[in-house]
């Protein structure tokens, strides 16, 4: 199963209370999906749960992971970086064999080797 860290469940609960117009059932829902540098990405939205999806509760958070995406997300943690250049929610992904410097993207240890698109830690777009 998915965690969030402390950090994360402070912050996620903070942006769920700030929007206005959200259900009661709304999250962050999390997603993996083919594409990015390394060939899969995290999509991340605000949204409600679809059918199939597994809901994730730590006090005023809601984190939503999608059913198709289950597998790649398991055993990953989200948190959460108030870094100057780079804030915001982050994936803590065990799975991944390599990652794009941008970190939105990834390669799963179970991929063939040798399909990613950029080494590892290396920033989207420099090539």
């Amino acid at each position: 199963m998915m965690t969030l860290t402390p950090k994360a469940a402070e912050e996620l609960g903070k942006l769920l209370a700030d929007q206005a117009n959200s259900s009661s059932f709304a999250g962050l829902r999390l997603a993996v999906r083919k594409g990015g540098c390394a060939g899969w990405q995290y999509e991340m939205k605000v949204a409600e749960p679809e059918p199939g999806d597994v809901v994730v509760e730590s006090g005023a958070a809601r984190l939503i992971l999608a059913g198709d995406s289950l597998d790649r997300l398991r055993g990953c943690a989200v948190d959460y970086s108030d870094d100057l250049t780079d804030a915001g929610f982050k994936v803590l992904n065990p799975n991944a064999a390599r990652s794009c410097g941008c970190g939105t993207s990834f390669e799963a240890a179970d991929d063939a080797p040798g399909t990613h698109a950029v080494a590892d830690g290396e920033a989207c777009g420099t090539h």
